[in-house]
């Protein structure tokens, strides 16, 4: 399985996708193809914490009223099955390994990952 979970209107999910050779990779646009309660569980597998998988910048947080600080796990899991902007973005998912978001970590790992040195 090598799937990545992205969004189409995000600058930085296009920048961070143009960087990799993704041909054999299944491109999932999740305003179009919102994520399954199934792929939620295997990202959730390699977390261990639905509260890795979520968004604190998503504009639904504000717009709903959410205290972030008082979200339990089954909240965040209900929350990214709800509203695809609650995924922090971009996911690349394979049998082995998770990379989520889009901070410089995540970064240099995914272009290790693809044998990309800088």
């Amino acid at each position: 399985m090598k799937k990545v979970f992205y969004l189409n209107t995000c600058d930085t999910c296009r920048k961070i996708l143009a960087q990799f050779d993704l041909t054999d990779w299944e491109l999932r646009e999740i305003k179009k193809q919102p994520i399954t309660k199934e792929e939620l569980a295997e990202m959730l597998k390699m977390t261990q914490s639905y509260d890795a998988l979520f968004s604190r910048k998503s504009t639904q947080i504000k717009l709903r009223g959410l205290d972030v600080k008082s979200l339990t796990e089954k909240d965040f899991k209900d929350l990214l099955l709800d509203h695809y902007t609650f995924l922090k973005r971009p996911v690349f998912l394979t049998d082995k390994e998770i990379f989520v978001g889009n901070d410089k970590k995540n970064i240099e790992a995914l272009r290790a990952f693809f044998g990309i040195n800088e």
